[in-house]
């Protein structure tokens, strides 16, 4: 009897030693963009943090590069459970709600205190819709303002007339369509061999995902045009979330919060320096003169009006309360 109580007793131990690594919940995170993007940095920040405020309880696998998933699909993947937690520019899914391009209606935000502005006006909107969807927003993290490359000078939209246009949303779609230029879809993790064979000589996006490209490789030009600050979105599944304890709830919710802080800070001070590391690798970094400003301007003027007409009232009301504030 002794012999078997002390069986028991054994058995029991191991079991209770076993409990923490069983109770363990290993979570993925995939996103688009380079390891060494400020973005995927502070998806790896975040994933820190959650780790350190449960104990390790839930690990959190960031995996950037489109490696698990590719951009577009990394919503989808989510949503159905695939990935518990991903990351995206939301405006690759302008297709699905209008309201998911708000950010890139060219023009309307053009500088970080806007673009903030403008989340916390479409915040509690973009929020119902991803939950209508099986999701929960987490954060949400801007990149640099949008510029034009090029692989020749311009000097006006007309220069841009049979390039070949890489494009990765509706809104740098139709820019394509209207100044002439052959729109080629081409998501970020794509864009280095696209470059390097030529498929495309020209698109707008910013100094970080240049940098990320290594454009100087391939393009020589760059006009600082500051057409609009899109956003990544970050969001976790909602049916794993909910089936989570308060206390882990909690600790990703507050880590949420500090990473949206540190990224916006993050990318406000690193934009200047993707321009100077441009510079630095040889391209010619400068401001659009003012027939390429104009013509901008005025593609800015139907793309917004298009996409008013889109999003309808729901739109109107987003971008009447953001010029509120």
């Amino acid at each position: 009897m002794k012999s078997r109580l002390l069986g028991l007793s054994l058995v029991a131990g191991l079991a209770l030693a076993a409990a923490p690594a069983q109770a363990q919940t290993k979570w993925n995170l995939p996103a688009a963009y380079a390891a060494d993007n400020p973005h995927s940095e502070n998806l790896m920040a975040f994933a820190k943090d959650v780790d350190a405020a449960t104990s390790g309880k839930l690990l959190i696998t960031v995996h950037p590069g489109a490696s698990l998933f590719k951009a577009p699909d990394i919503k989808r993947a989510v949503a159905t459970g695939q990935a518990q937690m991903g990351e995206v520019l939301l405006s690759i899914h302008e297709n699905e709600d209008p309201i998911f391009g708000l950010d890139v209606v060219p023009f309307l935000s053009t500088s970080y205190p806007a673009a903030m502005k403008l989340y916390q006006a479409s915040k509690a909107t973009i929020s119902k819709k991803l939950e209508a969807q099986g999701l929960k927003l987490l954060f949400a993290v801007p990149w640099a303002p949008q510029g034009v490359y090029a692989n020749k000078p311009l000097a006006s939209i007309e220069d841009l007339k049979g390039m070949k246009w890489r494009a990765y949303n509706v809104g740098t779609t139709r820019i394509g369509e209207l100044v002439g230029a052959q729109p080629v879809t081409v998501q970020a993790a794509e864009l280095p061999q696209a470059l390097a064979t030529g498929v495309v000589n020209a698109f707008i996006t910013s100094g970080g995902t240049g940098y990320d490209s290594k454009v100087w490789e391939s393009l020589k030009y760059f006009y600082d045009v500051q057409a609009w600050l899109p956003k990544n979105f970050t969001f976790v599944n909602k049916a794993a979330f909910d089936a989570l304890d308060k206390p882990t709830q909690e600790a990703i919710l507050k880590a949420a919060a500090t990473a949206e802080t540190r990224g916006w800070k993050a990318w406000e001070t690193k934009s200047n320096w993707y321009l100077d590391q441009l510079k630095a690798k040889g391209m010619t970094v400068e401001p659009p003169g003012p027939a390429l400003k104009a013509g901008f301007e005025k593609i800015g003027e139907q793309l917004t009006a298009d996409w008013l007409k889109k999003a309808g009232a729901d739109g109107q009301a987003l971008v009447d309360a953001y010029k509120k504030m």
